[in-house]
């Protein structure tokens, strides 16, 4: 059976509870990506979502990770958290061409986060779908969904996302609901319920959960005893991401490893 690459990583990589819990004593702030780079195998990245960056910058992040790492960028609060999402072509061009192409195979899904008080609108969540640009400066962009609120929870938001070949981010939260249908070519995880007691950041028993559910979704196969509201996807290989991210933070370098040692076992 073929399967997808699976990703695994955390939120970012300036955290100063992670020096000389995650990063070794001392070890040079400047050289904190590489290091976490080493370990992981995906970072999510939080800062673009409050600013822009320059072109530079991308391309010395590409330069820091070796060869098979990947970054996803969590897109712009101004091209989601409007009224009319419709009317937010503008901003995703300016957040797609701020010189993300600069990180080149290092170029992982964009992820669209949309506040926990935005309902479902069938029409103008469709048209901010259509909006989402397929290439950039010749480069394939790959595109995901994180919706919070309850209206999401229909067949309907399936179809629209599936339609659109965009994925929807299925989050393990305490707070938020959770929607674990397949849609797109990729799957995007976010373990948002870490707690500090545990080293790893979940429970052992989870870990191996979610190791075999990351198996499973690199497969094409719907993990059991998951949330889902509409039919299963196509059956396809699917590159899939798995972040520990929010939740306790500290644990979260440990949980990733963690995490990687089970489905490279």
């Amino acid at each position: 059976m073929k399967h997808g690459d699976i990703r695994i990583g955390i939120g970012g990589w300036t955290y100063e509870p992670w020096r000389g819990t995650f990063f070794p004593e001392k070890w040079p702030q400047k050289r904190e990506l590489e290091y976490a780079a080493s370990k992981l195998t995906a970072i999510e990245v939080n800062g673009t979502y409050y600013s822009s960056q320059k072109p530079a910058t991308f391309a010395s992040w590409a330069k820091a990770v070796p060869d098979g790492f990947v970054f996803a960028l969590k897109a712009s609060r101004y091209c989601t958290n409007r009224k009319v999402l419709a009317e937010a072509g503008e901003s995703i061009a300016k957040f797609t061409g701020q010189g993300i192409v600069e990180l080149g195979d290092r170029l992982g899904p964009i992820l669209w986060q949309f506040m926990a008080t935005k309902k479902f609108d069938a029409d103008d969540f469709g048209a901010f779908l259509k909006l989402l640009p397929s290439s950039q400066d010749g480069v394939a962009l790959r595109h995901a969904v994180q919706v919070r609120h309850e209206s999401f929870l229909v067949p309907e938001f399936v179809a629209l996302a599936r339609a659109a070949g965009v994925a929807i981010v299925y989050a393990d939260s305490t707070e938020y609901p959770a929607i674990a249908d397949v849609s797109g070519d990729l799957v995007y995880v976010r373990l948002e319920a870490a707690v500090e007691d545990e080293s790893a950041a979940y429970a052992p028993a989870a870990l191996d959960r979610w190791a075999a559910a990351a198996c499973d979704w690199s497969a094409g196969a719907a993990p059991d005893g998951l949330p889902y509201v509409a039919d299963p996807a196509t059956v396809i290989p699917r590159e899939t991401f798995v972040f520990f991210i929010n939740g306790a933070k500290v644990r979260a370098p440990h949980g990733a490893m963690a995490l990687i040692d089970r489905v490279r076992g």
